[in-house]
């Protein structure tokens, strides 16, 4: 510990992209957390934007399972002082396993212990590990503690099974459903035409979407800085379509969601949420707009089931 710094104004700091805040991230964050409280210190998450992937391999970027306001907040939600988001640029990107350690963790964070998962790498090609950062500890007065992974979660998996449409397995190893993000923009309108109004939602670059199909969950305003607010903080059960409707041809992938039984809400340009709980079927086209209108009714009819 540097001269002149108190105990207390040092924190128990954890580090790593946390893409979902999956269960296994969890597990690490909230032992940071409880850490901290033990010591009567601040938990600090450290985290990273853009995707590390992006600046070092240029069009690699996973899908994101979470977006930075929501990751934040997931993250707020399991007792964290402080979300430190680091720009993480090519200089970032060569910095060496001893530097990270004395300019971001000792230096900036003043860490008086470091709580990461075991597989934790890091510095410059991912040359440091648990080892490492307990030799660094050593140097630069901060305890390290390793928490072992919880067998079979991970981001890359998680990814896998949004990909494959399995909403349920996903919801299964976030501890939570999958959350899409977006500001709704005008669409072709064709679900206010059938009777289904729907919200048309613009997700960012790189949003982990579902496969194509027909899913049961949920749509929710969320207040963001520098958007209308409407209807902050309501949820509704939805039916969600992903992806082109083979009804009508040229139509480009969408997420759209219809709030059951509300043909009332004005949403356009509001920051929504849609939450993934059940894939009902994949997409079909239809040889009627009547046939495809029953089959819309039915799939109201379950996601109300779904989702009472």
């Amino acid at each position: 510990m540097g001269p002149g710094v108190r105990e207390s104004e040092r924190s128990v700091v954890t580090v790593g992209m946390f893409d979902g805040v999956h269960r296994g991230h969890q597990r690490v964050v909230e032992r940071a957390v409880a850490v901290a409280r033990e010591r009567g210190l601040r938990s600090v998450v450290v985290t990273f934007e853009p995707h590390p992937a992006e600046v070092v391999r240029p069009g690699s970027h996973p899908p994101r399972l979470t977006t930075p306001r929501h990751k934040a907040e997931l993250l707020k939600g399991l007792g964290v002082d402080e979300v430190c988001v680091l720009e993480f640029t090519l200089e970032l990107s060569i910095t060496s396993p001893a530097d990270f350690a004395q300019t971001v963790l000792a230096d900036r964070l003043r860490a008086a212990a470091v709580v990461v998962g075991e597989n934790f790498r890091f510095g410059h090609k991912a040359a440091g590990d648990i080892e490492t950062l307990r030799t660094l500890g050593v140097k630069y007065d901060f305890e390290v503690e390793a928490v072992p992974l919880v067998d079979g979660i991970s981001s890359t998996r998680i990814r896998e099974l949004v990909t494959s449409g399995d909403v349920v397995g996903t919801a299964a190893l976030l501890g939570r459903p999958h959350r899409v993000e977006g500001v709704v923009v005008r669409g072709y309108q064709r679900g206010r035409q059938l009777g289904f109004p729907t919200a048309n939602v613009e997700t960012p670059p790189h949003t982990a979407i579902p496969e194509d199909g027909v899913y049961a969950g949920w749509l929710e305003c969320v207040p963001v800085a520098n958007l209308p607010a409407a209807y902050p903080g309501q949820r509704w059960p939805a039916a969600i379509s992903v992806g082109t409707n083979p009804t009508f041809e040229g139509v480009p992938r969408t997420v759209e969601a219809y709030a059951l039984d509300r043909d009332d809400l004005e949403l356009y340009g509001v920051h929504v949420a849609v939450d993934f709980a059940a894939r009902l079927r994949g997409n079909t086209r239809f040889d009627s707009i009547e046939e495809l209108i029953a089959q819309i009714h039915a799939d109201v009819d379950e996601a109300r089931r779904l989702t009472a």
